[in-house]
C-alpha cells in the first residue's frame, strides 16, 4: 500500500517575521481604512490592529449642511407616498370647513360693494345693500391702523427691572433699528398689514408670516388670508396642529428662480389649473377684477408638519431611533404632486428640536 503525503504543498512552516505579520495586516484590512488617519490605527504588541472608526463617519447625514434640501437625498418611492399624503390631506382638511367658506363668501356680499342687477322676487328690484358691514369693517381697520402702526413705528420697547441710563440708551437703539427694519427695508410689511386690517374683522382670524427670503437677502413678513392656510379640523390653535398646509401661488418665473436659486428641486413641472377658491374669486368682484390666463401659475402645498424619516430618524444616546416625528417643512406642486423640497424646520442646536413658527395667528 502506497504511503500517503500528507504534507501540505510548500509547507516550510516557521515563526512568521515582523515583516510577514505588516504584510498580513495590509491585505486583511479593507481599502476603506487605508484611508483613515493614522490617529485611528492602533497596532499592538502581538500584531494586531485596534481600528477605532469616528462614529460620525459612518453617519450617512454627516457632513450635510443642516439646511440642506433632504430631497435631494431622499429615494423617489418616500417622495411619491409624501407628495399624495399631503395632497390628500390638504382635501380632507379643506372639505371639513366648507360650511366656513361658503358663510366666509355670503358676508362678502353682504359688505355692499357691488351693485347687482336682480330678477328675484321681481325684475329691476333694488340690488342695494345697507353698508353697516361695510362701515364697522373699515372702521376697524382704521383705528387699528392708527394704534398698531403710529407714526413713530409699530416696535415699542419695556425695561424690565432697574432703569438705568444705559439701558435707556441700548432700547432707543432696539426700538430705532427694528423700526427701521420694518418700515424701511421691509416694504411690504405697511401695505399688507393695512390689507390684513380689512379682512380680519371678516374672516374673524388672519395669519402672519415672517422668514428670511434668500432672493431678497433680507427678512420678509407676509400676510396669509384666511382661505390660503388649512390646518386639520381637529387642531384646536397653529402650536397643536399636526400639519399646517399654506397654499402659495408662484409665477413660472420666480419658480425658477428658486429652483436655480437650489431652494426647490430642479425638476421639469407644467402648470396647471388654478386651483378653485370661491373667497378668492368673491373678493376679485368685490374688487372689481376678473381672473385671466396670461401668466402661467404654480399653486404649491407649503405643509409644516412633523415626519419620521427613513436615514433622518430621531435617535437616543445609544444611536437606537426612537421612532419621534420631527418638524420638517414639506413643499409640493399640486398639479403634479412632485415634492420640490424638505428641509428640517428646527434650529441646529436646539436639542429639543422645538418647531420654529414661522406662522403666527392674528385675531
Amino acid at each position: 500500500m502506497a504511503e500517503i503525503d500528507k504534507a501540505l504543498p510548500n509547507s516550510n512552516l516557521g515563526v512568521p517575521t515582523e515583516e510577514d505579520i505588516q504584510n498580513e495586516i495590509q491585505t486583511s484590512v479593507p481599502e476603506t481604512v487605508d484611508e483613515a488617519s493614522p490617529d485611528t490605527i492602533t497596532q499592538n504588541e502581538d500584531g494586531s490592529v485596534d481600528i477605532n472608526l469616528d462614529p460620525n463617519a459612518m453617519d450617512p447625514n454627516a457632513g450635510m449642511d443642516f439646511g440642506a434640501n433632504l430631497a435631494e437625498f431622499l429615494d423617489d418611492s418616500i417622495l411619491g407616498a409624501m407628495g399624495t399624503q399631503i395632497y390628500e390631506d390638504f382635501v380632507e382638511y379643506k372639505s371639513s370647513r366648507k360650511d366656513w367658506e361658503q358663510a366666509y363668501v355670503t358676508g362678502l356680499d353682504l359688505l355692499g360693494f357691488k351693485y347687482e342687477q336682480r330678477t328675484e322676487p321681481f325684475q329691476g328690484a333694488s340690488g342695494a345693500t345697507h353698508p353697516v358691514l361695510a362701515e364697522a369693517v373699515t372702521q376697524f381697520q382704521a383705528l387699528a391702523y392708527k394704534e398698531l402702526l403710529p407714526a413713530e413705528g409699530p416696535v415699542r420697547t419695556q425695561i424690565l427691572g432697574n432703569i438705568t441710563p444705559e439701558k435707556q440708551q441700548q432700547a432707543d437703539r432696539v426700538k430705532e433699528f427694528m423700526n427701521y427694519q420694518m418700515m424701511d427695508v421691509m416694504k411690504e410689511y405697511e401695505p399688507e398689514f393695512d390689507q390684513m386690517l380689512f379682512y380680519l374683522p371678516l374672516a374673524g382670524s388672519t395669519f402672519k408670516k415672517v422668514y428670511y427670503d434668500s432672493l431678497l437677502n433680507r427678512a420678509v413678513s407676509q400676510f396669509i388670508p384666511a382661505d390660503d392656510l388649512v390646518v386639520p379640523y381637529t387642531a384646536t390653535s397653529l402650536e397643536d396642529a399636526d400639519s399646517i398646509i399654506h397654499v402659495i401661488r408662484m409665477s413660472k418665473n420666480d419658480l425658477r428662480k428658486q429652483q436655480v436659486n437650489g431652494f426647490y428641486r430642479d425638476i421639469e413641472l407644467e402648470p396647471g389649473d388654478d386651483l378653485r377658491n370661491d373667497i378668492r374669486d368673491k373678493q376679485r368682484q368685490l374688487e372689481g377684477t376678473t381672473a385671466t390666463n396670461y401668466q402661467e401659475l404654480f399653486t404649491l402645498f407649503e405643509c409644516h408638519t412633523y415626519l419620521d424619516l427613513e436615514g433622518f430618524e430621531d435617535k437616543d444616546a445609544s444611536g437606537e431611533p426612537t421612532g419621534i416625528k420631527l418638524p420638517y417643512i414639506v413643499t409640493i406642486e399640486e398639479a403634479s404632486r412632485q415634492v420640490l423640497s424638505v428641509r428640517r424646520n428646527w434650529e441646529q442646536a436646539d436639542v429639543k428640536k422645538a418647531k420654529i413658527p414661522y406662522l403666527n395667528k392674528v385675531s
